[in-house]
């Protein structure tokens, strides 16, 4: 059974599964997270697979567009489920989030897509930070 995370699911609404993958990124005794505005919130990079996209490919693509760094020898960890509204395609999503280890190879410049920012933080101030808890729940276990 795949872990659940957030609030559960409201009874008769209707969910989109909305599969994704992110990324733990540590480096130096850091990890590359990024941050979305408006808010900010912090996240582990990563984001929704494109139909026909393979989560490989789309890990590469959606850590480099949220931080503009490359990564390497992604290893998958685990995954886990959560029930939320995103406002950005006016959906309700149950986002099956698949969680990956990479190492963080080289910058290629600044973050591509808009209101992201790439930070750096130690993975105690992480687990604190990051705005989902399964993000957080992931980091714990990992490398704490």
């Amino acid at each position: 059974m795949t872990m659940r995370f957030g609030t559960p699911p409201e009874r008769g609404r209707r969910y989109v599964l909305r599969p994704g993958v992110y990324a733990i990124l540590p480096k130096d005794g850091r990890l590359l997270l990024t941050e979305q505005a408006p808010g900010p919130e912090i996240q582990l990079p990563g984001g929704g697979i494109d139909p026909g996209e393979s989560p490989i490919v789309a890990l590469h693509r959606e850590v480099e567009e949220e931080t503009g760094w490359c990564i390497g020898r992604p290893t998958r960890l685990g995954a886990f489920r959560r029930f939320t509204y995103m406002p950005e395609y006016d959906l309700w999503a149950e986002k099956l989030c698949t969680i990956y280890a990479a190492r963080p190879i080289h910058r290629r410049g600044d973050p591509t897509e808009a209101g992201h920012r790439a930070l750096w933080m130690t993975p105690k101030h992480a687990v604190h930070a990051l705005e989902n808890t399964g993000d957080a729940h992931f980091v714990q276990v990992f490398c704490l």
